[in-house]
Protein backbone atom coordinates (compact mmCIF):
# COMPACT_ATOMS: atom_id res chain seq x y z
CA UNK A 1 0.00 0.00 0.00
CA UNK A 2 1.12 3.57 -0.70
CA UNK A 3 1.30 5.88 2.30
CA UNK A 4 0.22 9.47 1.75
CA UNK A 5 0.76 12.31 4.19
CA UNK A 6 -1.95 14.94 4.17
CA UNK A 7 -1.36 18.43 5.53
CA UNK A 8 -4.48 20.58 5.83
CA UNK A 9 -4.03 24.32 5.19
CA UNK A 10 -4.93 26.80 7.89
CA UNK A 11 -8.49 28.06 7.59
CA UNK A 12 -8.95 31.77 6.95
CA UNK A 13 -11.40 33.79 9.09
CA UNK A 14 -13.68 34.09 6.04
CA UNK A 15 -13.70 30.33 5.59
CA UNK A 16 -14.49 29.82 9.28
CA UNK A 17 -17.42 32.25 8.98
CA UNK A 18 -18.77 30.42 5.94
CA UNK A 19 -18.34 27.13 7.80
CA UNK A 20 -20.35 28.47 10.73
CA UNK A 21 -23.10 29.54 8.34
CA UNK A 22 -23.11 26.06 6.84
CA UNK A 23 -23.38 24.44 10.26
CA UNK A 24 -26.30 26.74 11.05
CA UNK A 25 -27.91 25.66 7.76
CA UNK A 26 -27.37 21.95 8.35
CA UNK A 27 -28.44 21.78 11.99
CA UNK A 28 -31.20 24.31 11.42
CA UNK A 29 -32.61 22.08 8.70
CA UNK A 30 -32.36 19.11 11.01
CA UNK A 31 -34.28 20.92 13.75
CA UNK A 32 -36.94 22.53 11.53
CA UNK A 33 -37.61 19.42 9.44
CA UNK A 34 -37.38 17.25 12.54
CA UNK A 35 -40.11 19.24 14.27
CA UNK A 36 -42.35 20.03 11.30
CA UNK A 37 -42.20 16.48 9.96
CA UNK A 38 -42.37 14.70 13.31
CA UNK A 39 -45.73 13.06 12.39
CA UNK A 40 -43.72 10.97 9.92
CA UNK A 41 -42.25 9.14 12.90
CA UNK A 42 -45.65 7.49 13.21
CA UNK A 43 -45.95 6.79 9.48
CA UNK A 44 -44.43 3.91 7.46
CA UNK A 45 -40.62 3.94 7.31
CA UNK A 46 -40.50 4.79 3.60
CA UNK A 47 -41.79 8.31 4.31
CA UNK A 48 -39.02 8.96 6.84
CA UNK A 49 -36.46 7.64 4.36
CA UNK A 50 -37.79 10.04 1.71
CA UNK A 51 -37.49 12.94 4.18
CA UNK A 52 -33.89 12.03 5.05
CA UNK A 53 -33.05 11.97 1.34
CA UNK A 54 -34.51 15.49 0.96
CA UNK A 55 -32.49 16.67 3.98
CA UNK A 56 -29.31 15.14 2.52
CA UNK A 57 -29.85 16.90 -0.80
CA UNK A 58 -30.42 20.25 0.91
CA UNK A 59 -27.32 19.81 3.10
CA UNK A 60 -25.13 19.04 0.08
CA UNK A 61 -26.61 22.03 -1.73
CA UNK A 62 -25.67 24.28 1.17
CA UNK A 63 -22.20 22.74 1.34
CA UNK A 64 -21.64 23.47 -2.35
CA UNK A 65 -22.98 27.02 -2.17
CA UNK A 66 -21.39 28.16 1.08
CA UNK A 67 -18.11 26.23 1.06
CA UNK A 68 -17.54 25.14 -2.54
CA UNK A 69 -17.59 21.38 -1.93
CA UNK A 70 -18.52 19.01 -4.71
CA UNK A 71 -19.23 15.30 -4.32
CA UNK A 72 -17.84 12.86 -6.89
CA UNK A 73 -19.03 9.28 -7.04
CA UNK A 74 -16.69 6.72 -8.59
CA UNK A 75 -17.02 2.98 -9.13
CA UNK A 76 -20.64 3.12 -10.25
CA UNK A 77 -20.26 -0.38 -11.71
CA UNK A 78 -19.84 -1.67 -8.15
CA UNK A 79 -22.72 0.36 -6.73
CA UNK A 80 -25.36 -2.06 -5.40
CA UNK A 81 -28.99 -1.71 -6.44
CA UNK A 82 -30.27 -4.22 -3.89
CA UNK A 83 -29.15 -6.06 -0.79
CA UNK A 84 -25.41 -5.63 -0.11
CA UNK A 85 -22.68 -5.40 2.52
CA UNK A 86 -20.46 -2.32 2.20
CA UNK A 87 -17.30 -1.74 4.25
CA UNK A 88 -16.43 1.95 4.02
CA UNK A 89 -13.62 4.21 5.14
CA UNK A 90 -14.87 6.65 7.78
CA UNK A 91 -13.39 10.14 8.04
CA UNK A 92 -16.24 12.19 9.51
CA UNK A 93 -19.95 12.92 9.76
CA UNK A 94 -20.01 13.69 6.04
CA UNK A 95 -19.87 9.95 5.33
CA UNK A 96 -23.48 9.55 6.49
CA UNK A 97 -24.97 12.03 4.01
CA UNK A 98 -24.19 11.27 0.31
CA UNK A 99 -25.11 7.54 0.51
CA UNK A 100 -28.75 8.52 0.98
CA UNK A 101 -28.65 10.04 -2.51
CA UNK A 102 -26.97 7.24 -4.45
CA UNK A 103 -28.10 4.13 -2.56
CA UNK A 104 -31.75 3.05 -2.55
CA UNK A 105 -32.03 2.19 1.15
CA UNK A 106 -28.79 2.43 3.18
CA UNK A 107 -28.60 0.84 6.62
CA UNK A 108 -25.69 2.20 8.69
CA UNK A 109 -24.07 0.35 11.58
CA UNK A 110 -23.71 3.01 14.30
CA UNK A 111 -22.53 3.16 17.88
CA UNK A 112 -25.54 3.27 20.20
CA UNK A 113 -24.46 6.57 21.79
CA UNK A 114 -25.53 8.41 18.61
CA UNK A 115 -29.10 7.27 19.10
CA UNK A 116 -29.43 9.56 22.13
CA UNK A 117 -28.94 12.70 20.01
CA UNK A 118 -32.09 14.81 19.49
CA UNK A 119 -33.56 14.61 15.98
CA UNK A 120 -30.65 12.54 14.63
CA UNK A 121 -31.34 9.62 16.94
CA UNK A 122 -35.12 9.75 16.50
CA UNK A 123 -34.99 9.68 12.72
CA UNK A 124 -32.06 7.25 12.59
CA UNK A 125 -34.10 4.77 14.61
CA UNK A 126 -37.13 5.23 12.38
CA UNK A 127 -35.16 4.95 9.13
CA UNK A 128 -33.70 1.68 10.42
CA UNK A 129 -30.05 1.84 11.41
CA UNK A 130 -28.24 -0.90 13.34
CA UNK A 131 -27.05 0.52 16.67
CA UNK A 132 -24.39 -1.41 18.53
CA UNK A 133 -22.68 -1.43 21.91
CA UNK A 134 -19.00 -1.45 20.98
CA UNK A 135 -18.09 -2.95 24.38
CA UNK A 136 -20.65 -5.74 24.09
CA UNK A 137 -18.35 -8.39 22.62
CA UNK A 138 -20.02 -11.57 21.31
CA UNK A 139 -23.49 -10.33 22.27
CA UNK A 140 -23.04 -7.27 20.07
CA UNK A 141 -21.99 -9.44 17.13
CA UNK A 142 -25.04 -11.67 17.55
CA UNK A 143 -27.41 -8.70 17.69
CA UNK A 144 -25.72 -6.94 14.79
CA UNK A 145 -25.81 -10.10 12.68
CA UNK A 146 -29.51 -10.70 13.34
CA UNK A 147 -30.44 -7.14 12.42
CA UNK A 148 -28.14 -7.22 9.38
CA UNK A 149 -29.76 -10.41 8.10
CA UNK A 150 -33.18 -8.77 8.42
CA UNK A 151 -31.92 -5.71 6.52
CA UNK A 152 -30.48 -7.88 3.76
CA UNK A 153 -33.74 -9.78 3.48
CA UNK A 154 -35.48 -6.42 2.98
CA UNK A 155 -33.10 -5.60 0.09
CA UNK A 156 -31.16 -2.92 1.98
CA UNK A 157 -27.50 -1.86 1.73
CA UNK A 158 -25.65 -2.37 5.02
CA UNK A 159 -22.80 0.10 5.55
CA UNK A 160 -20.25 -0.70 8.25
CA UNK A 161 -17.11 1.27 9.08
CA UNK A 162 -14.48 -1.44 9.67
CA UNK A 163 -12.23 0.79 11.76
CA UNK A 164 -15.11 1.55 14.10
CA UNK A 165 -14.38 5.26 14.35
CA UNK A 166 -13.32 8.29 12.33
CA UNK A 167 -9.79 8.45 10.95
CA UNK A 168 -7.98 11.53 9.63
CA UNK A 169 -6.92 11.41 5.97
CA UNK A 170 -3.59 9.60 5.69
CA UNK A 171 -3.73 8.20 9.25
CA UNK A 172 -2.45 4.69 9.89
CA UNK A 173 -5.30 2.17 9.41
CA UNK A 174 -6.81 0.38 12.39
CA UNK A 175 -9.25 -2.27 11.14
CA UNK A 176 -11.34 -4.13 13.73
CA UNK A 177 -12.47 -7.79 13.38
CA UNK A 178 -16.20 -7.03 13.66
CA UNK A 179 -16.55 -6.59 9.91
CA UNK A 180 -15.04 -10.04 9.34
CA UNK A 181 -17.58 -11.60 11.67
CA UNK A 182 -20.44 -9.91 9.84
CA UNK A 183 -19.00 -10.93 6.46
CA UNK A 184 -18.75 -14.55 7.62
CA UNK A 185 -22.25 -14.71 9.10
CA UNK A 186 -24.01 -13.01 6.20
CA UNK A 187 -22.23 -15.13 3.57
CA UNK A 188 -22.35 -12.36 0.96
CA UNK A 189 -19.79 -10.40 -1.04
CA UNK A 190 -18.40 -7.28 0.62
CA UNK A 191 -17.99 -4.05 -1.34
CA UNK A 192 -15.08 -1.90 -0.07
CA UNK A 193 -15.43 1.88 -0.33
CA UNK A 194 -12.76 4.56 -0.09
CA UNK A 195 -13.21 8.30 0.40
CA UNK A 196 -11.53 11.67 0.74
CA UNK A 197 -14.42 13.18 2.73
CA UNK A 198 -12.08 14.17 5.56
CA UNK A 199 -10.18 16.52 3.26
CA UNK A 200 -13.17 18.86 2.97
CA UNK A 201 -14.98 17.97 6.21
CA UNK A 202 -12.54 17.17 9.03
CA UNK A 203 -13.60 14.95 11.90
CA UNK A 204 -12.86 17.74 14.35
CA UNK A 205 -13.10 21.51 14.33
CA UNK A 206 -15.42 24.05 12.74
CA UNK A 207 -13.84 24.70 9.35
CA UNK A 208 -15.04 23.01 6.17
CA UNK A 209 -12.79 23.30 3.12
CA UNK A 210 -13.59 23.80 -0.58
CA UNK A 211 -12.74 20.93 -2.89
CA UNK A 212 -14.00 17.60 -4.17
CA UNK A 213 -15.06 14.82 -1.82
CA UNK A 214 -14.67 11.50 -3.63
CA UNK A 215 -16.61 8.39 -2.66
CA UNK A 216 -15.29 5.39 -4.59
CA UNK A 217 -16.82 1.91 -4.59
CA UNK A 218 -14.29 -0.84 -5.26
CA UNK A 219 -14.29 -4.38 -6.62
CA UNK A 220 -16.37 -6.62 -4.33
CA UNK A 221 -14.63 -9.23 -2.21
CA UNK A 222 -16.31 -12.59 -2.87
CA UNK A 223 -17.94 -14.50 0.00
CA UNK A 224 -16.37 -17.49 1.71
CA UNK A 225 -12.82 -16.26 2.35
CA UNK A 226 -11.06 -17.02 5.62
CA UNK A 227 -10.92 -14.19 8.14
CA UNK A 228 -7.24 -13.35 7.62
CA UNK A 229 -7.47 -13.28 3.82
CA UNK A 230 -10.65 -11.22 3.92
CA UNK A 231 -9.19 -8.64 6.31
CA UNK A 232 -5.99 -8.40 4.25
CA UNK A 233 -7.90 -7.82 1.02
CA UNK A 234 -10.30 -5.34 2.60
CA UNK A 235 -7.57 -3.19 4.12
CA UNK A 236 -5.40 -3.41 1.02
CA UNK A 237 -8.15 -2.33 -1.37
CA UNK A 238 -9.49 0.51 0.78
CA UNK A 239 -6.11 1.90 1.82
CA UNK A 240 -4.56 1.63 -1.65
CA UNK A 241 -7.52 3.43 -3.21
CA UNK A 242 -7.55 5.97 -0.39
CA UNK A 243 -3.87 6.80 -0.88
CA UNK A 244 -4.45 7.21 -4.61
CA UNK A 245 -7.43 9.49 -4.06
CA UNK A 246 -5.62 11.50 -1.39
CA UNK A 247 -2.63 11.96 -3.68
CA UNK A 248 -4.90 13.63 -6.20
CA UNK A 249 -6.88 15.68 -3.67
Amino acid sequence: MTETTFVRPKASPWLVLRSLLFMLWMYGLMAVLGIVCSPLLLAPRRYTLALVKVWARLVLGGLALLIGVKVELRGRDHLPAGAALIAAKHQGMFDFIPPFLYLPDPCFVLKKELMALPFFGWYAKKVGVISIDRSGGAKTLRTMTAEAKAALAAGRQIIIFPEGTRQDPGAAPDYKPGVAGLYRELEVACIPAATTSGVVWPAHGVARYPGVAVFEYLEPIPPGLKRGEFMRLLEERIETAGARLLGGA
